[in-house]
This record gives structure tokens, C-alpha cells and sequence, in this order.
């Protein structure tokens, strides 16, 4: 690395901790004004507030870590341009670009740092902040559990109604399963008190229960009560507990992997039921990647050579980055909806807008004006 490569990377860096660990600390603040009397009344241990906050921490992070990269790039580059110090290097015989290299080195490891963080620590921060906050405020032990599930696997024809389900143990209470033919009449069923999934062989083990066959009238041919108070084991079932659970879940709080497994699991699910699943699938990953097209956007309205350009190109890049962020929910909103594509409802925003940094950037390396919207007064 060159001289120049670390000073610039030095003028950065700082004004970057500052600015991300002071939004961290801003809402750590406000997240504390609004449940620290929950806290207090609960009497809750310095240990398991510092777990509850080290556990929203990613995807936090996730947010801070663009308005860091934004404003810490304003900064630097507006403050070197009022020194003359990127004239300097300018007139030195260094590019915009190179000047700008490291960078954009630096931005691209820190979406991979997002990158890392959104694929599954991130998503899963709302969802435990839930359980904990449940744990916390109620004295619930069991706060994640599920009460009545009803779950439909289309591709096998069954039907698993679910009195209630214990998601640490993985144990299911009053099951009532129905099986059906092709013409959708009821064939067999089972009944059981308790039920549990054994991930080793994918088996299911029904406790308490009994089986009934039916005919295509629904009249009962055979019963078969020899475990009604033992236990059965059935195999070659595709059902899993995650996967009887995922129906009612919200895709913002799952994972890729989770994700993933939901697209593959439910794909005889109609498209518009699945299109948040598979928005939200290509959201993950291109969610990080806002921390380079900051850098494309910032980069060029950061280098300015006078104070009224100063303020213009803070201001225009805050006006850029707020336009970024509704195109991107207004985008997301019509990909779940099933109205685009999924891919083109994740990657539209990011796309727009390095086309738009990389146009800006262009500009800046050939010293030409930004274009200006002149409004005319009638007389």
C-alpha cells in the first residue's frame, strides 16, 4: 500500500468509527429510554441485557454500517477538497479513481461484512428480540411456543392440525393427520397425543394414539389402536417441525438458509404466496452491497472545490440516498406483492444508483459540472 493509498485511508477511517459507533450509541439510547422501566421492574441481570443487545447488534449494524460509510465519506473527501489536498493529488498526476481506490477497496470488504452478518445473524435479531422480550417482561419460559398450527403438505396430500408445539423441544401436542387420495378423499388418519421428529432417520414418532382407515364414502374399514398407549414410529414422511412451522412465518425474520429450504419445501405453493419468500431470499443479498453504491454515489459529490459546492454536494447526496431507500421499499412492496420480478425487486435500487454514482463519478474524473435543475419563475 502507497503513501497515499494509507493517508486517504487514515482521513477515512476515523471520521467512519465515529459516525457508525455514534449511531450505535444513539440507538442504544433510545432503546433503553423506551424499555429500561421493563428492565428495571424485571430485575434483569447485567448478563442478560448485554446478551439481549449483543444479539440485535447485526442487524443494527447492518443499517448504521451505509449512513456510516455516507457521512464519513462527506466528510473526509469535503474537508481534503477545502485543504486543496485532492487538487494536490490531482495535479500530481493521480486520477479521481485512483485517489478513490482505497476506497472502494474498503467498501467492498464492508459489504462483505454485511454480507456475513445478513445471512443469518441479522434476520434473526427481531425474532429473538421477541422471545427474550417475552422472556424478560412476562416471566414466560416458553414464549416461542405454537398454539393450534395448521399445516398442508400439497405435494404428499396431507393435512397436520397441531393443538400446540414446543419449538425447543420440538414436541407436538394433539395431532390429528389426514391423508387423501388423489381425488382428494379423506384415506387414513392419524391421531396422537404427543408427537416428535427424529432428524437422525426422518422418522416420526406418534405417542398415544391410533390409526383409521376410511373408504372414498368416509366410512371407517379398519382401526389399528395397538399403540394407545405405547408409541409408533413412521417413516418416509417429508415433514419436518421447521417446515410445519414456517407457514405462518414472517420472511423478514428467516435466514438464507431458511429461506432457501421454505422455497424448496413449499414450492406447490401458489406464486403470490411465495413471492415474499423469494423477494426476500434476493434481499439478503443485495442488502450489503448499499455500502458500494454509497461509495459511487459519494465519491464524486464528496470532491468539491469550493464551499458553495460543499454544501451542494452534501445536500444532493443526501437527497440521493433518501430517493435510494423509497425507490428500494417501493420496489421490495411490488416484488412481494408478485407484481416484478423477485430478483428485479432486490437488485433494481442497487442497480439504478451505481448507474447513477458511476454517471456522477464520470463526471468528476472529467471535471465537468453536475447537471442542475434550473427552475423558470413566470413573469
Amino acid at each position: 500500500m502507497r503513501l497515499l493509498d494509507r493517508y486517504v485511508l487514515k482521513s477515512f477511517l476515523i471520521p467512519f468509527v465515529y459516525s457508525t459507533c455514534g449511531f450505535l450509541a444513539i440507538w442504544l439510547v433510545f432503546d433503553l429510554s423506551d424499555n429500561g422501566h421493563d428492565f428495571i421492574e424485571a430485575h434483569v441481570k447485567l448478563t442478560t441485557l448485554a446478551y439481549f443487545y449483543l444479539t440485535q447488534f447485526p442487524q443494527i449494524l447492518v443499517i448504521c454500517l451505509p449512513v456510516g460509510l455516507l457521512l464519513a465519506l462527506l466528510y473526509s473527501l469535503s474537508r481534503m477538497s477545502r485543504a486543496n489536498e485532492i487538487i494536490s493529488m490531482l495535479t500530481a498526476g493521480r486520477s479521481v479513481l485512483r485517489v478513490m481506490l482505497p476506497l472502494f477497496v474498503f467498501g467492498f470488504f464492508t459489504a462483505c461484512l454485511s454480507l456475513c452478518l445478513n445471512y443469518a445473524l441479522a434476520p434473526h435479531s427481531d425474532q429473538t428480540r421477541k422471545v427474550l422480550m417475552d422472556q424478560i417482561t412476562k416471566g414466560k419460559d416458553h414464549a416461542d411456543d405454537i398454539d393450534e398450527e395448521l399445516f398442508r403438505n400439497r405435494q404428499d396430500a396431507r393435512t397436520w392440525l397441531v393443538e400446540s408445539i414446543e419449538k425447543k423441544t420440538s414436541l407436538l401436542k394433539g395431532i390429528d393427520i389426514s391423508q387423501q387420495d388423489a381425488n382428494g378423499n379423506v384415506v387414513t388418519k392419524w391421531y396422537a397425543d404427543r408427537g416428535v421428529f427424529n432428524p437422525q432417520d426422518k422418522s416420526w414418532t406418534l405417542t398415544r394414539g391410533k390409526r383409521v382407515n376410511f373408504d372414498k364414502d368416509g366410512n371407517i374399514l379398519t382401526e389399528d389402536d395397538s399403540w394407545l398407549h405405547g408409541s409408533t414410529r413412521i417413516k418416509g414422511w417429508s415433514e419436518t417441525v421447521w417446515r410445519i412451522l414456517s407457514t405462518n412465518d414472517d420472511p423478514q425474520d428467516l435466514s438464507v438458509p431458511e429461506l432457501k429450504e421454505y422455497l424448496i419445501n413449499n414450492g406447490d405453493f401458489p406464486e403470490v404466496r411465495l413471492a415474499p419468500f423469494l423477494t426476500h431470499y434476493w434481499y439478503r443479498w443485495s442488502v450489503p452491497f448499499q455500502c458500494l453504491v454509497v461509495i459511487f454515489i459519494a465519491a464524486p459529490l464528496g470532491i468539491v472545490y469550493s464551499r458553495r459546492g460543499v454544501l451542494a454536494g452534501v445536500a444532493g447526496c443526501i437527497f440521493i440516498f433518501a430517493a435510494m431507500g423509497f425507490i428500494e421499499k417501493l420496489f421490495l412492496a411490488l416484488g412481494k406483492g408478485d407484481r416484478i420480478p423477485a430478483i428485479a425487486a432486490a437488485w433494481s435500487s442497487d442497480i439504478i444508483f451505481t448507474l447513477v454514482g458511476c454517471y456522477l463519478l464520470w463526471l468528476r474524473a472529467n471535471n465537468r459540472e453536475f447537471p442542475t435543475l434550473k427552475l423558470r419563475w413566470p413573469r
